[in-house]
């Protein structure tokens, strides 16, 4: 019988990489500082290459008894991967060094689960460790494995494993419910925002590229914000005033890193959606990080993912004060502003940010007519269902004419999905 060993905060950091692309100083600071953030003390770090993972163990196995000499040589409590295991290879390293294996996925979890304030945070950390977990039940309690008796007891019973799967199922299905419970709640939020007519811009970004303290900055707001990943997870909405009385609601959402857990991305998909749907993005980028363009790629990566990749996007470079550079705006040759470079900590060149945002938004709405064919009745259906919908008028031939007002966002990405051509809707000036 295997049982799990207890976790520590001593923890022994691994990084094992492809040949050919051993682990940049930027990886190994950023793996390092998860672990920080999840309140490791962090006492060696070991790397190592390896062409393809070893089934049993990821690393190779004189690789294996280097970290299992450096657990015991430092009295190491936990060691932790830069890489997924499979639920295997964890086994099998915690029985080799007798202490709690984490690996990457697990890392960024658990930093969520601390991190979580909201009943709907807590519920979505919830289901994405248990998604996780699933996959690793080790637990068999032989006591249990069989129920033998007398008259009526004879015969197979449930084994402790089977248990625990079972109760961590009904779980799993009574979670999505509640989440399930808490999206509409969030739909209804939504759809309002929509009919007021007021623009959504949603702040996002790779984690720790000063978000959360632009957000403050321009809102006045009190959101928690600290030089660690992921200090913040849960979206906050704000009104944000910019040049000419305008208004926009501000969002800012959790921040984005390289190779986020797939569980982390379904889990938080109600959240999320606060990006998809949103007016205009407001990309935080980190001016002074030196790895900017790969935090980028990284950034794009997940848009792509929750489908947000189409939505109209303004580039902040945030810390200009490190590098020496003066507040100012780039602009594409239609004069439209593309980037504005600005210090969220200063309060350097909020002024023209709030500019650069109300230009980019006075034209996020579009209201015209729009003919559909018989056969087009799920565009229709559509359109109704987002409330895009204001007059309908039947045709003789069995057309459908119907005048429409929605966000630019949403009817881009309606033609998109359905292959309709954008000039199809006859703009009302």
């Amino acid at each position: 019988m295997f049982e799990r060993p207890s976790t520590g905060e001593r923890a022994l950091l691994v990084h094992i990489d492809q040949p050919g692309n051993t682990g940049s100083d930027d990886e190994i600071r950023e793996f390092r500082e998860l672990s920080e953030s999840a309140g490791a003390t962090v006492l060696d770090l070991i790397c190592g290459v390896r062409a393809r993972p070893d089934p049993k163990y990821y690393a190779g196995s004189g690789k294996v008894d280097e970290i299992a000499d450096a657990v015991h040589t430092l009295g190491a409590e936990l060691v932790i991967f830069n890489q997924p295991l499979s639920p295997s290879q964890e086994r099998n390293l915690e029985k080799r060094f007798s202490c709690r294996v984490l690996d990457r996925n697990g890392l960024i979890l658990d930093i969520f689960a601390q991190r979580a304030s909201t009943f709907e945070g807590k519920l979505q950390v919830e289901l994405a460790q248990l998604v996780h977990l699933s996959t690793r039940l080790v637990r068999g309690w032989t006591h249990l494995e069989r129920q033998k008796g007398g008259i009526g007891l004879r015969g197979p019973g449930e084994t402790q494993l089977e248990t625990d799967r079972r109760l961590l199922g009904v779980r799993v299905k009574a979670i999505r419910a509640r989440l399930a419970k808490v999206r509409r709640q969030r739909e209804q939020g939504r759809q309002s925002r929509k009919r007021s007519e007021v623009p959504v811009v949603s702040l996002v970004g790779y984690t720790n590229a000063g978000k959360s303290t632009l957000f403050n900055t321009l809102t006045g707001n009190q959101v928690y914000a600290a030089d660690q990943l992921f200090a913040t997870l849960d979206p906050t909405f704000r009104r944000l005033e910019l040049a000419g009385g305008r208004e926009v609601i501000l969002v800012d959402t959790v921040g984005f890193i390289s190779n986020l857990p797939h569980e982390l991305v379904d889990a938080f998909q109600s959240t999320l959606l606060e990006t998809r749907e949103a007016d205009l993005l407001l990309h935080v980028v980190d001016a002074a990080d030196e790895a900017r363009d790969q935090r980028m790629r990284d950034v794009d990566g997940v848009l792509a993912e929750i489908g947000a990749e189409d939505n109209p996007a303004l580039l902040v470079y945030n810390k200009v004060d490190k590098l020496g550079t003066a507040p100012h705006v780039d602009r594409d040759a239609d004069g439209k502003p593309v980037r504005v470079w600005l210090s969220a900590m200063h309060g350097e060149g909020l002024d023209l940010l709030r500019e650069a945002i109300a230009e980019r938004v006075d034209n996020v709405r579009v209201h015209g007519w729009l003919r559909l064919q018989p056969d087009e009745g799920q565009v229709r259906a559509r359109l109704f269902e987002g409330g895009a919908v204001i007059t309908e008028e039947y045709g003789d031939d069995g057309s459908i004419r119907l005048e429409v007002d929605t966000d630019k966002t949403d009817w881009v990405r309606l033609c998109k999905r359905f292959g309709l051509d954008e000039t199809r809707l006859s703009l009302i000036a």
